[in-house]
């Protein structure tokens, strides 16, 4: 017989889809471009509650980031891998256009 402790629930994600045309094929809330990885960034680093996430982005029914979130914490290596890479890849612009003339214009240089 199999304790309680040992059985990992099946959880399933409704408003949650992978396209691999869709945002790389990142987790996203099916019939948008809305990556789980965002609602993850607003909710856990912006500190916006549910109710506020659904403000900014009205498209979003309060459902929909209840089920993001739900599959961020089921998946949480995956999703913060995603927003690492991310913000990597925004690092690497910033030291690639650091010196461009546009950025030089911009400073006054």
């Amino acid at each position: 017989m199999t304790t309680m402790e040992t059985i990992k629930p099946i959880t399933e994600h409704p408003y949650i889809t992978r396209r691999e045309d869709t945002c790389a094929g990142k987790p996203i809330i099916a019939g948008t471009r809305m990556r789980v990885s965002q609602i993850a960034i607003e909710y856990e680093r912006m500190g916006k509650t549910p109710d506020e996430i659904v403000e900014s982005h009205p498209h979003l029914t309060l459902a929909q980031v209840h089920d993001a979130l739900s599959y961020y914490y089921d998946h949480l290596d995956e999703i913060n891998a995603d927003i690492r890479s991310g913000e990597a890849f925004i690092e690497e612009l910033k030291k690639q256009y650091a010196d461009s003339p546009a950025e030089r214009e911009r400073r006054g240089a």
